[in-house]
Order: C-alpha cells, then sequence, then structure tokens
C-alpha cells in the first residue's frame, strides 16, 4: 500500500529543505492587497508582502484555498491509492480547515482533516513529525496519535506591538481580555487548545520581552526541549534578541529563525512574533 501523503497549507514554517526532504504538500492561500490578488508563496515573498503591506491604503485581506483546489490537491495525491492527511492552521485563525473538511468529503481519496490548534511553526512540529511518520510507512491511525502527541505538548506565545491589524481584521472580538480603543497597548498572546488569549499587556517593548524571559525560565524546568521556532513580521531584531538568549540554555536544540508567512503578518501586524516549541 502506498504511503500517506501529508498536505498542509502555506501559513505554515517550514523551509524550502524541509518540504523537499519529508514530501510536504503546501496548499496555498490568497492575499489581495488594494485589489490585487496574490497566490501565497508563488506571486510574492514575505519580505515583498511587508512592504506592501506598510504602504497599502488598506489592510489586506486572506482568503483560504478553494474547496475545488483542495479536491483537485486530494484526488491527485491519491491517484496512486495512497491515504492523505491534511493538517491545517487553527479555525480561531481561519477558515482553511473548513473548506478541507468539505473537499474531502466529495473527494475520490481516503482524505482525513486536522485542526492543527496552532498554525506557523508550531503547526510545522505536528506537520514534520507526520510526514517523517508516513515515510516510514506508519498507518494514518498511527500518525493521527503521533500529532495528537506533538499537539499536546506544543506551546506557542506571540507578542503584538501594534493592535491596529487585529482591529481591522476583525480578530479583536476573538480575544479574550481585550479592551477595545487602546491601540498602543502591547499584548502577549498565548495560543493554546486553537484558542488565543491575552496573557500580558502593558505600554513599551519591555511588556513583551519580560513575558518572553518568563517563558524562557519556565522552558528550562520544563522536559526536554524538542525543537524551537521564532518567527517575526518585519521583528528581526526581537527574533534574534530571543534567538541569543535561548542559544546558551539549550545549545543542542535545533531553533528556527525566519520571517512569518503574510497570512499571519496580516492578522498579527508589523513588529510581531512569536516564540514556539515542543517537548520531549
Amino acid at each position: 500500500m502506498a504511503n500517506v501523503k501529508i498536505v498542509t497549507d502555506s501559513s505554515v514554517q517550514l523551509t524550502p529543505e524541509e518540504v523537499q526532504k519529508y514530501e510536504i504538500h503546501v496548499i496555498p492561500l490568497i492575499i489581495e492587497i488594494d485589489q490585487k490578488t496574490y497566490v501565497d508563496g508563488q506571486d510574492i515573498t514575505r519580505q515583498g508582502f511587508m512592504t506592501a503591506m506598510a504602504h497599502a491604503e488598506n489592510l489586506p485581506k486572506t482568503s483560504q484555498p478553494s474547496i475545488g483546489a483542495f479536491l483537485d490537491l486530494f484526488d491527485s495525491l491519491a491517484a496512486d491509492g495512497s491515504p492523505v492527511l491534511a493538517i491545517h492552521m487553527t479555525e480561531t485563525i481561519s477558515g482553511t480547515v473548513n473548506a478541507a473538511h468539505q473537499a474531502g468529503e466529495i473527494s475520490r481519496a481516503d482524505v482525513t482533516v486536522v485542526d492543527s490548534e496552532f498554525t506557523d511553526r508550531g503547526m510545522a512540529f505536528q506537520v514534520i513529525e507526520a510526514a517523517k511518520a508516513a515515510q516510514a510507512g506508519k498507518t494514518v491511525p498511527e500518525i493521527l496519535q503521533i500529532i495528537a502527541d506533538v499537539r499536546d505538548r506544543t506551546h506557542l506565545v506571540m507578542g503584538v506591538s501594534d493592535l491596529t491589524n487585529l482591529v481591522k481584521g476583525g480578530r479583536m472580538s476573538r480575544v479574550s481580555g481585550m479592551i477595545s480603543g487602546l491601540l498602543n497597548i502591547k499584548i502577549v498572546l498565548e495560543l493554546k487548545k486553537g484558542q488565543l488569549d491575552v496573557v500580558s499587556k502593558g505600554r513599551g517593548v519591555k511588556t513583551l520581552m519580560r513575558y518572553v524571559d518568563k517563558t524562557i525560565t519556565q522552558m528550562q524546568n520544563l522536559p526536554p526541549i524538542k525543537a524551537i521556532g521564532i518567527s517575526h513580521a518585519d521583528g528581526l531584531k526581537i527574533g534574534q534578541d530571543i534567538m541569543a538568549a535561548l542559544k546558551p540554555l539549550f545549545p543542542e536544540v535545533p531553533i528556527l529563525l525566519r520571517e512569518t508567512d503574510p497570512i499571519i503578518a496580516t492578522h498579527a501586524g508589523p513588529g510581531a512574533f512569536a516564540l514556539m516549541f515542543y517537548t520531549k
């Protein structure tokens, strides 16, 4: 029987080398900037997007892949009889996982769709482990158990320097503990079980960095860390500072520092960053 094919969406934080090595199929989301449409990862680079967003008249719009796009991908991957396992970003952020579910129900393929309850590198941890298991010949039920274990051991905290995009994009109402109108407040969000919650807020970048320092201290008392991801939206300096703090404490742990995908940057806004890790 053919191995399970792994699908994810372009909000994931994977290097091109990882996509190729682990045979991961990434379906792109759609971005619209001032009525011009781009295919995520194909028509626009991550840095190009940040520049375009800074000069845009309106907040960029993002949309999930169409059901037809999912259907075409699922059917093509299953042409050799392979089952398909699709792992997507949390429903809290996007309707992508719902579109995948609908396509899976009408596809000729044997499709299983999973809400990762994360995004970015937090989702990538599940996707990579799933792809490794698929390459090793594991079945869908076996892989589902593996990614559930990874999901339960994953942590994601995100610092937001400017709340403008969260408000404009309508995500403010989904974030508990917020006070609308205070756009100069900086907040730290935790994504847990698919839900965004405010865990710290205040004025100044020190608010964000104090919580990062607290998180790094907690990391030292957890079971061994398997991997760490740091993503940013035009916030390289903060990302580098976090990485510099982590490296001496976790010298053997792989750390990936990269600019986040346009989908996440649209909602989080410029200057945002995320620290993600999972434990053994």
